[in-house]
């Protein structure tokens, strides 16, 4: 069901999240009377907008691959009644791996800039807008950008526009919530497109992906707790080490990580710190050369689920995955 605001031009798209929530406590707030209230609000508004229902309205923290996939069909589906320009209102708490998503499957393929907020748009009675919010803010300045940036996938927050592959959540409740490459900064564009299946929603199903923020404690202990996930191993095994990438290790270790890869499981070794890239220019890391684990090359923890999503998508094996993951 599409509510009309004026003439077909940009599709804004609701998924939920704080944006739209009412009540106390906070809970979504039915689409249909959330868009009546949002186009009283931009009825002074120049832009063109035509507002849509995503296939799944849910608090962001409880969405997964499959909903994501869902929207980018969504899109694609849109996509070919015309419509190339998008702005998705979002829930924050994943709104980071919905951009890294998106921007690996939807490619340079549609413009698109997906927004939140950390307050409601709407008091608590879902009647009147908000004394406090940035809400509005950020969906105007959505609409701006959607309309100005090159194609691929953007996010929109606090007057900041990032490319959706490098944002990352780095406040909790602050209206700055959100960090990442300036969308004026060049980066390698994400040229690869894929047509989301009935195929692909089934498969993404059952994506399986760990992260472990490694601490700082003993190998013997390090094999002990790696060891509990071998029986019944995840797709991913990411392994956030320290600094650029480093993880102290023996040879038990190492041979654990082949375990793993023999098992069907791709190990793969990042940064637990959230900005700057991998690099394995230390001695403690000489070992990843001849050892059956992955290397972090995305822009953060979002990117690299985003990047493990797509090799699941279009490979099926362990061996697959090792071959195309530096395509």
């Amino acid at each position: 069901m599409a509510a009309f605001f004026m003439m077909k031009n940009i599709a804004l798209i609701y998924m939920g999240g704080t944006f739209g929530c009412v009540g106390d406590p906070l809970a979504p707030m039915p689409a249909e009377s959330f868009f009546i209230k949002l186009k009283e609000l931009l009825h002074e508004d120049t832009h063109l907008v035509e507002c849509f229902c995503a296939p799944v309205i849910k608090d962001s923290s409880a969405c997964t691959a499959p909903d994501w996939l869902a929207l980018i069909q969504f899109i694609q589906q849109l996509q070919a009644q015309d419509y190339q320009r998008f702005v998705i209102i979002h829930g924050t708490d994943t709104m980071s791996y919905a951009c890294a998503v998106l921007a690996h499957l939807l490619g340079q393929s549609a413009y698109v800039v997906l927004t939140g907020s950390q307050y409601p748009l709407l008091n608590a009675a879902g009647k009147q807008p908000r004394e406090f919010s940035d809400a509005l803010d950020n969906l105007c300045f959505a609409l701006d950008s959607v309309q100005q940036v090159e194609m691929g996938v953007y996010l929109a927050f606090n007057q900041e526009l990032v490319h959706g592959r490098t944002a990352l959540k780095q406040h909790t409740t602050e209206l700055k919530a959100f960090a990442g490459i300036d969308a004026e900064v060049k980066i390698p564009p994400q040229l690869y497109t894929h047509s989301i299946t009935a195929q692909d929603l089934i498969k993404a199903q059952q994506f399986n992906c760990l992260s472990i923020m490694m601490q700082p404690i003993g190998l013997d202990q390090q094999l002990h707790n790696l060891k509990q996930l071998l029986a019944s191993p995840p797709d991913f095994l990411i392994l956030q080490g320290f600094g650029t990438g480093n993880l102290a290790v023996n040879p038990d270790l190492i041979q654990l990580f082949d375990d793993f890869y023999n098992a069907g499981c791709a190990v793969v070794l990042t940064t637990q710190v959230p900005f700057g890239s991998t690099d394995q220019r230390y001695a403690i890391a000489e070992w990843v050369q001849d050892c059956r684990i992955l290397l972090n090359d995305a822009y953060g923890h979002a990117d690299l689920y985003a990047k493990a999503l797509k090799m699941y998508l279009q490979y099926d094996s362990v061996e697959q995955w090792h071959h195309h993951w530096s395509d």
